[in-house]
């Protein structure tokens, strides 16, 4: 019989070992054990009907994807458009310099600043230009008149400041826009509801006044003249002490124009207008 060569002995030899029950751990493959011993493990806080379920090893690396694919998309406001408009880039550039020139000459925004000394004076002509001061002068007035045709008069300009405060004030609550300076309103805006900077209430007044004025009173060329002066000046007082820009004076004029407008359409007839008057007697006195 031949001879069993020695290597195929050897090899049996060790695959005799290797299958008794004390080696069979060696026959195993390493993933398959560490695999079976991670998921039959659990930790000490885990419960156990999550230890039994199998891991997904795939899952970090899926989530991982889909963070790679669905790019974070940024608010509207921190985007940069392009090719923004012709129009867009006007307004931009426009509204820039209105703020750089408007901080520019509130000259008088504080008594610190470089006219400075003479921001009391600024301070009194914007006050020519106040609600209150021509709401309570109109009335003053208006009680002191004897005719008809005065009081008719001054009775549709007081319904035309009646209308410039409340249509102003609406404006600049929808706008909310702040002025170039922070600078807070006093009393006196307060009351007439002057807070926000966008129309200009004041430049709005004196340009409805002076229209107003100079339609249906008779006045010399010298005083028609400095009735216009005034309406600009006082305008432009509220940017000197920098309450409003210069597209807030603007805005403020074309509006005081439009209210001017506005009241010569609805002009109240003399009849109309002692109506008013002797319902407004009655009462005040029904008070003494």
């Amino acid at each position: 019989m031949p001879a069993i060569p020695s290597s195929r002995s050897r090899t049996r030899d060790r695959n005799n070992v290797l299958s008794r029950p004390e080696f069979m751990s060696l026959n195993q493959p390493l993933w398959s054990g560490n695999s079976e011993s991670q998921g039959n493990s659990r930790r000490p806080g885990q419960p156990k009907h999550q230890a039994n379920l199998p891991c997904d090893p795939q899952e970090p690396t899926d989530n991982a994807n889909k963070d790679r694919k669905e790019p974070t998309k940024l608010p509207e406001e921190d985007c940069i458009q392009l090719n923004p408009s012709f129009m867009g880039i006007a307004m931009s550039s426009l509204l820039a310099i209105d703020i750089c020139l408007s901080k520019r000459l509130g000259v008088c925004a504080y008594t610190s600043s470089s006219w400075g000394t003479v921001r009391s004076m600024v301070t009194l002509l914007a006050f020519t230009g106040h609600g209150i001061t021509w709401i309570i002068g109109t009335i003053v007035c208006l009680t002191r008149s004897n005719t008809q045709a005065g009081q008719e008069v001054l009775v549709n300009l007081l319904l035309a400041l009646l209308l410039d405060v409340m249509t102003v004030a609406g404006v600049q609550k929808l706008i909310k826009r702040k002025g170039p300076w922070e600078i807070s309103p006093g009393f006196l805006d307060y009351s007439v509801m002057d807070v926000y900077s966008f129309p200009a209430a004041h430049a709005s007044r004196a340009a409805m006044v002076s229209k107003f004025l100079l339609s249906h009173l008779v006045l010399a060329v010298p005083l028609r003249i400095l009735l216009v002066l005034w309406a600009f000046l006082v305008g432009m007082s509220r940017v000197l002490l920098g309450r409003h820009h210069l597209t807030d004076m603007a805005c403020g004029f074309a509006l005081g124009l439009l209210h001017f407008s506005l009241v010569e359409t609805v002009w109240l007839s003399s009849s109309t207008c002692q109506t008013l008057i002797s319902i407004g007697t009655l009462s005040w006195s029904s008070f003494y």
